[in-house]
Order: C-alpha cells, then sequence, then structure tokens
C-alpha cells in the first residue's frame, strides 16, 4: 500500500468530511503565517503524539510548500499503518494561488 496524490481541488471537497485530518509539515513561523483551515502542524517533535491521536483509517493529507517534501512523510504515515494517506500535490503553495480566501492565520 502507498498514498495517493491529491489535488488542490480534491482536498478542498474532502474539508466538508469533518474526519480528515490536515498535516501540515512546513515550519512553525511559515504555519503561523497562514494555512489551511483547520489544519494542524507536524513536525518531528509531535509526530509520535499526532500518531498517538489519529485512527489508522483516519483520512490524513499531508501538506508542504510544493508538494514533494509531503511525498515523503505520507510514505512515511502509511509505513506506520495509516491506510488512506495522500500528498497534496502543489503543497500550499498551489492551495494560496488557487484558494487566497481560504488560508487561516
Amino acid at each position: 500500500m502507498s498514498f495517493k496524490h491529491i489535488s488542490v481541488a480534491d482536498t478542498h471537497a474532502l474539508l466538508s468530511n469533518e474526519n480528515v485530518v490536515i498535516a501540515d509539515i512546513r515550519d512553525e513561523n511559515t504555519f503561523a503565517q497562514g494555512h489551511i483551515p483547520g489544519a494542524e502542524h507536524l513536525s518531528n517533535a509531535s509526530l509520535a503524539h499526532f500518531m498517538q491521536e489519529k485512527e489508522f483509517d483516519q483520512p490524513i493529507i499531508v501538506v508542504c510548500y510544493h508538494g514533494i517534501s509531503s511525498q515523503g512523510a505520507a510514505n512515511y504515515l502509511v509505513e506506520q499503518g495509516f491506510e488512506e494517506v495522500y500528498s497534496m500535490d502543489g503543497g500550499f503553495t498551489q492551495w494560496a494561488t488557487e484558494l487566497p480566501s481560504e488560508i487561516e492565520k
């Protein structure tokens, strides 16, 4: 099993599902400046806690700057047993371009 790629539009559509987790792996300062509404900041320091509190069948969408680093993080979560993991193509940069009004600060 491996992670799946997901577009910004499909990510936005899934946000209406309250069970979806957006895991933002960008650095803390950048995350604080703006992120997808409801996103959780995920870092090496918070990873263990994150994995303990999430269900293995919960959909998780990993977001980074451009959609590259998120692939490694998504793959790691799959290796840990999470069943529905996505890497958002284009990252937060693409989100900000397509949905500038949908940014939480």
